[in-house]
């Protein structure tokens, strides 16, 4: 089964940029923007991330503002801070090398045992397991395993069995696991798999008896919370401006520059433009954002204004820390999430009440 996997691997691997390369901070970079993220959507983000900063002492030396601008849209941004925390680390405790074992992996800021054993195997040859949602599909599958991942005996279970497979693949431990890893991303999808394209399909248990739409088991999830806000966008015409606030260390989006928000419905703008100084009666209703998030549904109500012509603006309110002017023309280099992408695009609309159809 290993070695149909493994030659099914090398010869119908995708060319992805993380595998032309053996450089450990790269390889680690590509694992960390993966994580629940698709590969389309990370490829413009790695390449241009490792193209400013392509050392781990680059981005070590690099203001966190400047990490969190290139990771501008890409979300889950918890995983930038970690990384840049993490090279940090590695700077001032491992002269500047990526750790080379698991335990060493590990002891780094935002490193769990799926990125350290990713990082492990693929760039330094250590038979080290991981287990992600691919994997578990594949197991799941292969060897019909009716646990489910997210309990405790689950979870033993998967990485009880990628160890022994880690320790008993033939060749590079690397490509064993990258194997997994894209036979579940290519072939043995969540809904409808390409059994009859799988290269292990005499092996799979599951398929045997009749259980590849069952599994794997998973509990039921949680959906996600609704949170209404309303957003104020305060432009200038000439030269364009906008005021942009800039999230506390902390809260959700933290040290991302947004328009000014509050919680609330649509009424809850007066109080927000009360903060600001402005004249409510010249905000203008733009249409509401909606926005998915892992664990939260966004509606967020736009109004646009007039930007009053001021040096210094108050903070807008506690998840704030910062708020200023910035020009339009600059706002690429502006670290922020596609939330404000959406409302700003809202608000510049040329039509009233326009609403913006959701993404995650």
């Amino acid at each position: 089964m290993q070695r149909a996997l493994l030659a099914w691997y090398r010869r119908s691997r995708r060319d992805l940029p993380w595998r032309r390369t053996d450089d450990p901070y790269a390889i680690w970079l590509s694992e960390t923007m993966l994580q629940q993220t698709r590969v389309d959507t990370v490829l413009p983000y790695y390449r241009r991330f490792l193209e400013a900063l392509p050392t781990v002492r680059a981005l070590a030396e690099a203001p966190e503002s400047r990490v969190l601008s290139l990771w501008s849209g890409l979300g889950y941004y918890r995983r930038a801070r970690m990384l840049h925390a993490a090279a940090r680390r590695v700077i001032r405790e491992h002269r500047g090398e990526v750790p080379r074992d698991v335990e060493g992996l590990r002891g780094l800021e935002g490193v769990g045992e799926y990125t350290a054993g990713a990082v492990a195997s693929i760039a330094y040859g250590v038979r080290a397991a991981l287990v992600d949602g691919n994997v578990v599909r594949v197991l799941s599958r292969l060897f019909a395993v009716e646990e489910d991942a997210s309990t405790g005996a689950g979870k033993a279970r998967f990485w009880g069995l990628a160890r022994d497979l880690v320790s008993s693949a033939p060749g590079d431990p690397g490509d064993w696991n990258q194997a997994l890893m894209e036979l579940g991303a290519t072939v043995c999808s969540p809904r409808g798999p390409a059994c009859d394209g799988c290269p292990v399909r005499s092996f799979c248990v599951a398929r045997a008896r009749g259980l590849v739409d069952e599994l794997p088991r998973s509990s039921s999830k949680r959906p996600p919370r609704e949170v209404r806000r309303v957003a104020l966008v305060l432009v200038s015409a000439d030269p364009g401006r906008v005021l942009l606030a800039r999230r506390r260390p902390g809260v959700l989006f933290g040290g991302l520059w947004e328009p000014p928000s509050i919680d609330g419905a649509a009424d809850a703008a007066g109080r927000l433009a009360e903060r600001l100084g402005v004249d409510a009666s010249t905000l203008e209703p733009r249409g509401e954002v909606r926005h998915v998030l892992t664990h939260r549904r966004m509606h967020v109500t736009v109004l646009r204004g007039p930007l009053p012509a001021k040096r210094r603006w108050p903070v807008p309110g506690p998840d704030y820390d910062a708020a200023r002017a910035i020009a339009t023309a600059d706002l690429g280099d502006i670290a922020h999430a596609t939330l404000t992408r959406k409302v700003l695009s809202l608000a510049n609309a040329a039509a009233r009440g326009v609403r913006s159809r959701s993404s995650p």
